[in-house]
């Protein structure tokens, strides 16, 4: 299904290496006519680390989508049935938010908007970056593959043997998954080789 049109929750949480990859995808969404609404955590907001400023990075997403972003949970609660988003992306989504959301843990505006989007009945779209998704983290990877209207952009194993459990979607994937996920489908391949790829 065609995104023009569709509004669209794009939440990014503390993932800070993938912000890169990230901000073209919002791009592509935006061109091809799509309503961005942008929702950071805390985390995202607040921290500075070697890829750079929190603030610098809310500001860019800020100037890509034209819309001031969320960044508290009770800006973002009206998205469930007040003012519903027809889907919601989380990419990079961390394995701290990973395993919150499998246990249903709503503690970030980021969480809080999945939350409601899902009470809608409305897809949600996962864009993991976690260097424990084949560790502990494992158990919350397949509880939320196995959960009605959650939906995955593929991912696999960054580096097998530097990290061998890291997995990392592919971004570059992302339209397209948000596309199957609004016919209620999942983009195939889900698991893929990314690391041959990077």
């Amino acid at each position: 299904m065609d995104v023009k049109g569709k509004r669209i929750g794009f939440g990014l949480t503390g993932s800070h290496c993938t912000y890169d990859a990230v901000l073209p995808e919002i791009k592509r969404l935006v061109d091809a006519g799509a309503d961005v609404v942008p929702l950071v955590t805390f985390t995202v907001k607040s921290t500075t680390t070697r890829f750079g400023k929190g603030e610098d990075w809310v500001a860019r997403i800020e100037e890509v989508t034209g819309r001031k972003v969320i960044d508290s949970i009770v800006g973002a609660e009206p998205l469930g049935p007040k003012m519903p988003l027809d889907v919601m992306v989380i990419a990079p989504m961390t394995g701290n938010s990973m395993s919150k959301f499998a246990n249903a843990m709503t503690d970030s505006p980021v969480l809080m908007a999945a939350k409601a989007t899902l009470r809608n009945y409305r897809p949600v779209v996962l864009g993991i970056s976690s260097n424990d998704c084949l560790g502990l983290n494992g158990v919350n990877l397949m509880r939320l593959m196995s959960t009605k209207d959650i939906y995955f952009i593929p991912y696999g194993q960054d580096d097998p043997h530097g990290k061998p459990k890291s997995m990392v979607s592919d971004m570059t994937q992302l339209k397209e998954t948000v596309e199957e996920a609004l016919e209620g489908k999942q983009l195939q391949p889900v698991v893929i080789e990314k690391w041959k790829k990077a």
